[in-house]
């Protein structure tokens, strides 16, 4: 679209006078060169110029040049744009044609073979018919603006450049516009057009526009719309590399491996066009994939320095390949594919072993990947797999851990062949330690632990130090997964260690066992398996393993001191000095480990501008965007979120909340998702199918089942469902018992979740369902009182504190809206102004929105109009700035100012106005009432009305709560 918008800005001119009138701008340019490859959308786009301008009260008149080799017909494009304008224009083609009898030339009727008589025509006769050219147009265009359009001029004959350039030189008195396109990717050096596109650009009246390949977001949209769902969109952007007609033809061929036979068939053009030495490069570099080195395609071709660059040059000018540096590129991957295709299954054999013979004599010509890759193709699997392994330590050494997992898998892919393993002489223990330490490391620690169990199970039972190193490392995967069992593996790790196993083997499974202790806070067995790794550290020079286990201990004091005051501040200090202890040894495990646990430290405290600053630090310390999904910088990112959205930074939080992450790990984006999902519910947004559809990964990230839910039961609530939001509840509970303890922290914020759902509902339910209802309200009261006796004192910091506060006030509510042993009024506003308090303390921005305006609406009902006013301003002021509708919503009826509310009196009420407002507390609907009283919902809902009014209240429930008050009902 702003190609095409560019495009009119260059053509338009102004068309709005009367016919004729219109001049082209005093500034600005006249003419279009538009350029782009095959099949990025040049006559698609030149389409919709054509419908826009026609649509603004242009005439379109276009021509296309046609590829007949050396037998082009001159004019040709003219020819077809003349026959365009004898049918609209008959009388301005004569009119012209009196005056200039050279025109008769372009007509049709004078091309077919045989009508051309007489001589070449002769200088005075081509000036004359590039006059009559530019007169006709300019005539043509006092009747209306004229667009012309000239397609293809890559295969225009040298006449029709000519007249194009004539044309483009000389200016017109009336509005006329030419755009010419050509494609870009066939001009290659010795192109006749070629010299012509550089002059033509340079002329003052020519704007030239290059058409650049779809984005990727374009190639998606595009994917959507021709086969929603039905196709891998990331597969057709990886090959189509945003040219439309490619990305038209994957999908309909559904994107298999095979190139589709037509879209094959218009690629090997192009191979058509070299000869026969430049061929065959060309079809020997398709065997290295995309791209090639000078060097290794040297080495393989083994031709002459000379016979080489003769060849390249030939496929470079003929936009086969392209040079980049010291490599060669085929101009588009699929030409490359198309290519490689073409081979005979023998030759592509040869071919590849003839590659992975010169890598494995000239190692410093490739990567271990490409070797692997020619070795797998060529039958030579031994050689494969080692460089597998080896291209996967190399993506290791410069932080490519996606990369490097990938590599590892297609090893143990390779290595399930035991005579391939045995050929190979590696240590396959060793390949899957490694491994699966590679994909904890890319955010994939349930795969890791696939891998380890696997492996487990096909050696004996028994000390040795490979089962022992296996195990250790799957209670690290353990460690990040909600099912594992790290402290099980962990120990039976130490059981697995042989006697006589060297020191860097203990030390390792000692600093796993130690960091699985920790993480359950055994202090003094941690404290005890510490100590001895880091004597067997220091003993023997193993610093970065000596580091790790005392991050580790540190952390365990930090976690362990919750609540200690300035005790806490020192185990803090003791973690920093570690964290450095550990960065100048080169531990960056433990360095990210470190900053996470003080960033949790300051978080548990209500800490939270410290705790963003170790969070960022994680993150920030990461450096490659490969480790972006190692366990501590995806945590650290999910908790800036949490963070920021408690702050009410929800500007800063969004961004940061899920998206396009098409490479990434699914659990850490799910947590990332259902955060997102909590601040647009928050905002109104209808999100609880979407957040049911997460629960596939409940089991695996708990947070995910405890966000989750809540917005499940937020949901539930606004759909008028009370049994699905204590549903949800107790399914939730249910599955975070499994992995975390039955007396969960989160489980109290869950509680306020269910608790506040039903006193949303409650008002508008039968009240025959209240008593039930408070029961189970009081049920989760109780549950909110048993987490909190599993704290010792001082460990249940802010954030615990404010919920359960929350907790407590919103249980008194459903007790007092349903009048089931209802708080006396100073022991409701009492609870609501310290969960107020409460929550204002831990700086939780939207849950304090939330709790004002709840309690803005019980202070109005217990007849505090000013106080509530004062409340609803404040709730006021944040729902507007996050943009919390459903609160907004509530507190319309509570008004902007303190105003003064008349009260009403019993005898305000007529006797049947009082019988309604007794069904109305009792939470009777008006279809109830009408039905109970014999009379019509409409005349129920007029009394109700007129209840509203004269007891000054906003809604029913505050109504009932005012006649409660004042003793109006029974």
């Amino acid at each position: 679209m702003q190609t095409l918008t560019g495009l009119l800005g260059v053509v338009a001119t102004d068309s709005a006078g009367s016919a004729g009138s219109a001049a082209r701008p005093a500034e600005g340019r006249q003419h279009v060169l538009l350029a782009g490859d095959a099949g990025v959308g040049k006559t698609r786009l030149l389409t919709a110029l054509r419908d826009r301008a026609v649509g603004d009260g242009w005439q379109v008149h276009a021509g296309h040049c046609v590829d007949f080799g050396e037998s082009a017909v001159a004019y040709m494009p003219f020819s077809e744009i003349l026959d365009r304008i004898v049918a609209d224009l008959p009388d301005v083609v004569e009119s012209v044609a009196a005056d200039y009898p050279a025109l008769a030339r372009l007509r049709p009727v004078r091309r077919v073979m045989g009508a051309n008589h007489g001589a070449a025509a002769t200088g005075t006769d081509r000036g004359q018919l590039f006059d009559a050219v530019h007169t006709l147009f300019e005539a043509a265009a006092e009747k209306a603006p004229l667009l012309v359009v000239v397609e293809d001029t890559h295969w225009a004959d040298q006449s029709t450049r000519d007249l194009l350039t004539y044309l483009f030189t000389r200016p017109y008195d009336a509005p006329v516009a030419i755009v010419a396109s050509y494609r870009a990717d066939d001009i290659h050096r010795r192109h006749p057009l070629r010299r012509q596109v550089g002059e033509w650009g340079r002329l003052p009246d020519v704007e030239r526009i290059v058409l650049e390949p779809l984005t990727d977001d374009s190639v998606r949209l595009l994917v959507h719309e021709l086969a929603s769902g039905e196709i891998d969109a990331e597969r057709v952007v990886r090959r189509a590399e945003g040219n439309a007609f490619f990305v038209e033809e994957l999908v309909q061929a559904g994107c298999d491996e095979d190139l589709p036979v037509d879209l094959a068939d218009l690629l090997l053009v192009r191979l058509d066009r070299l000869d026969g030495a430049a061929r065959s490069v060309v079809r020997t570099a398709s065997i290295a994939g995309r791209r090639v080195t000078h060097e290794l395609l040297a080495a393989v071709t083994e031709m002459k320095t000379d016979e080489l660059d003769d060849a390249l040059r030939t496929a470079v000018e003929q936009k086969v390949l392209e040079p980049t540096g010291s490599r060669y590129t085929f101009r588009h991957a699929l030409l490359a594919e198309a290519v490689y295709d073409d081979l005979l299954p023998g030759e592509r054999v040869r071919l590849h072993a003839r590659f992975a013979e010169v890598l494995k004599e000239t190692p410093s010509l490739g990567a271990a990947a490409e070797l692997a890759l020619h070795a797998r193709r060529a039958g030579d699997l031994a050689t494969a797999l080692r460089a597998r392994i080896a291209a996967a330590e190399e993506a290791r050494n410069v932080s490519g851990v996606g990369e490097a997992a990938h590599h590892y898998e297609k090893a143990l892919g390779l290595a399930a062949d035991p005579k391939v393993a045995e050929a190979a002489a590696v240590n396959l223990d060793r390949v899957y330690e490694r491994a699966a330490d590679t994909l904890i490391l890319a955010g994939l620690p349930s795969r890791a632990d696939a891998i380890l169990a696997e492996r487990l199970d096909a050696i004996p039972v028994g000390p040795s130090v490979g089962r022992a190193l296996l195990l250790a490392t799957r209670a690290e995967a353990a460690l990040l997964m909600e099912n594992g069992d790290p402290l099980t593996y962990s120990r039976d790790a130490m059981t697995a260690l042989p006697e006589d196993a060297e020191p860097k083997v203990r030390c390792a499974v000692l600093a796993a066992r130690t960091r699985t202790l920790v993480m359950f806070r055994r202090s003094e067995e941690a404290e005890a398996v510490g100590l001895e790794g880091i004597e067997i550290a220091e003993r023997h020079s193993l610093s970065k393993l000596a580091s790790d286990i005392a991050t580790s201990l540190s952390m365990l004091k930090v976690r362990t001191g919750v609540g200690a005051g300035d005790k806490v501040e020192g185990f803090r200090q003791v973690l920093r000095e570690t964290i450095e202890q550990a960065r100048r040894v080169g531990s960056t495990h433990a360095v990210s480990r470190g900053m996470f646990a003080l960033g949790r430290s300051y978080d548990e405290a209500g800490d939270h501008t410290e705790a963003l600053t170790w969070f960022r630090a994680v993150v920030d310390d990461a450096g490659s965007a490969s480790l972006q999904w190692s366990p501590y910088v995806a945590a650290a990112r999910a908790d800036i979120v949490r963070i920021q959205m408690v702050r009410g930074e929800w500007d800063e939080a969004m961004p940061l909340s899920g998206g396009n992450l098409p490479d990434a790990p699914p659990i850490p984006v799910a947590l990332l998702d259902v955060l997102r999902m909590m601040m647009e519910q928050a905002q109104g947004a209808q999100l609880g199918a979407a957040a049911a559809a997460l629960r596939p990964f409940w089991t695996q990230e708990g947070l995910i089942a405890l966000y989750g839910s809540i917005v499940e039961m937020t949901a539930a609530a606004r759909d008028g469902d009370a049994e699905r939001v204590l549903g949800v509840y107790a399914e939730t509970v249910e599955t975070l018992s499994q992995f975390w303890t039955e007396w969960f922290g989160g489980r109290v914020r869950l509680a306020v979740t269910a608790a506040a759902g039903i006193a949303l509902l409650l008002p508008s339910l039968p009240a025959a369902r209240w008593p039930a209802l408070v029961e189970a309200v009081d049920r989760l009261r109780s549950d909110g009182e048993q987490v909190v006796a599993q704290y010792q004192p001082g460990e249940w910091g802010p954030e615990g504190r404010a919920w359960s506060a929350r907790l407590e006030a919103e249980v008194l509510r459903v007790h007092w809206l349903a009048g089931i042993d209802a708080p006396a009024q100073e022991t409701l506003l009492a609870a609501w102004a310290r969960a107020e308090q409460l929550v204002e303390a831990y700086g939780d921005v939207p849950g304090l929105a939330a709790v004002r305006t709840s309690y803005a609406v019980i202070q109005r009902a217990l007849g505090d109009v000013p106080g509530s006013r004062a409340t609803a301003d404040k709730a006021r002021e944040t729902a507007k700035r996050l943009g919390l509708q459903p609160l907004l919503d509530e507190l319309k009826s509570l008004g902007v100012t303190a105003v003064k509310q008349p009260q009403a009196t019993s005898t305000a009420l007529t006797p049947r106005e009082s019988e309604i407002l007794t069904l109305v507390a009792a939470g009777r609907s008006n279809g109830e009432i009408g039905k109970q009283l014999f009379i019509s919902t409409k005349t129920v809902s007029v009394h109700v009305s007129n209840i509203l009014g004269k007891l000054g209240a906003g809604s029913r429930t505050e109504a009932a709560a005012i006649a409660r008050r004042q003793q109006l009902i029974s």
